[in-house]
């Protein structure tokens, strides 16, 4: 389908402000849509995208299966000669997926043809616009999600065509959803298809549209969160005010309470840092147990640190069962024995190589 016509598209600023149309180059908008080679070069693509990982395997790459199940004759069952045949549930696959290759080649003239029938198919719908250059010096999400705003396609899927690869373009366009950035030369079918606006810099197309100099429009202001700083401010004075007088009362409370009721507070503090007297009993430990700790007196409560002290230094404690204890030469004479005590355990076998001092 070829018709002798030419196309107009309107013209942008990189800002949104609109601008005369351009007449696009007749050599490529011509008219052609060609949708059965359209169909072939969108094919291609999909199909060249898979990875083709699936796998399965057959009977005699199953793990098992070598010896025959039960006897020939004699059982009344059927005979059976693998549990890796393929009517055995976990036996092999047949004429499952192996890994294979998905690629699809069009020749390069064809991919040209159907390139040049979905920018046609485009440009019949009014759906491509120029844009006069793409002039970012930083990625700015904002300024591009505001173009697109501006020229009322914030509902479509728009594709951007850059005059060659242009980064900052393509992170400002990333993190919208509906908007791909591409370089114009790398556009293929599929991505024309995919979108319902194209917009393509001048360049791209050999035109030469000198960009305009404009400001670029500042954000619009948000008055919520001025209301709210106004109301934080004048609720500022109320706050201050209540807590001055919750002090004043604090005060006055404790200037009328009796002096007396100070003391159990004290009491309470003061036993808390008193230890129990079992604890702080000393015991003499027996020789096995000295080994570890060494021989000297010490209270039932730093015979516990030594220990653990022991056990970290020499990893072990068991990695995989953290409430477990691996015995060393030395702790072993202390647990009887045993390779591997729990915690409880180990807490029984050390009393009994204690004496009190």
């Amino acid at each position: 389908m070829a018709e002798n016509t030419t196309f107009q598209a309107a013209a942008y600023t990189a800002q949104g402000a609109e601008r005369e149309s351009v007449t696009l180059p007749a050599t490529l908008f011509d008219g052609t849509v060609n949708m059965p080679v359209m169909h072939q070069a969108v094919k291609a693509y999909l199909a060249n995208q898979r990875q083709g990982n699936a796998s399965t395997k057959i009977r005699k790459y199953v793990t098992g299966g070598n010896q025959k199940p039960w006897k020939q004759k004699g059982t009344g069952r059927a005979r059976q000669g693998s549990i890796r045949a393929p009517n055995w549930v976990g036996g092999g696959t047949v004429f499952g997926p192996i890994p294979r290759s998905y690629a699809q080649y069009v020749p390069r003239q064809v991919r040209a043809l159907a390139r040049k029938s979905a920018l046609n198919a485009r440009a019949r719908e009014n759906a491509i616009y120029v844009i006069d250059q793409f002039d970012f010096d930083a990625p700015k999400t904002s300024r591009l999600a505001g173009l697109i705003d501006r020229l009322g396609v914030a509902d479509q899927k728009v594709l951007i065509l850059t005059n060659g690869a242009k980064p900052n373009v393509f992170l400002s366009g990333r993190n919208l959803p509906t908007v791909h950035v591409m370089p114009y030369s790398d556009v293929s079918t599929y991505h024309i298809l995919w979108s319902d606006v194209v917009l393509i810099e001048s360049g791209a197309l050999g035109e030469s549209l000198e960009p305009i100099a404009e400001r670029e429009e500042a954000a619009p202001p948000r008055p919520a969160k001025k209301a709210a700083a106004k109301t934080t401010a004048k609720k500022a004075p109320a706050k201050a005010a209540a807590k001055s007088a919750k002090k004043a009362s604090a005060k006055k409370a404790a200037k009328k309470a009796p002096a007396a009721k100070k003391a159990p507070a004290a009491k309470k503090t003061g036993a808390k840092r008193a230890l129990n007297p079992a604890l702080a009993a000393p015991m003499q430990p027996s020789a096995e147990l000295g080994a570890v700790i060494g021989t000297q007196a010490v209270p039932r409560s730093e015979v516990a640190k030594r220990i653990w002290a022991y056990i970290h230094k020499n990893g072990l404690q068991d990695q995989q069962n953290k409430r477990n204890i691996n015995a060393d030469d030395k702790l072993r004479t202390v647990f009887g024995g045993k390779n591997q005590v729990s915690m409880f355990e180990m807490t029984s076998l050390v009393n009994k190589h204690l004496k009190p001092a």
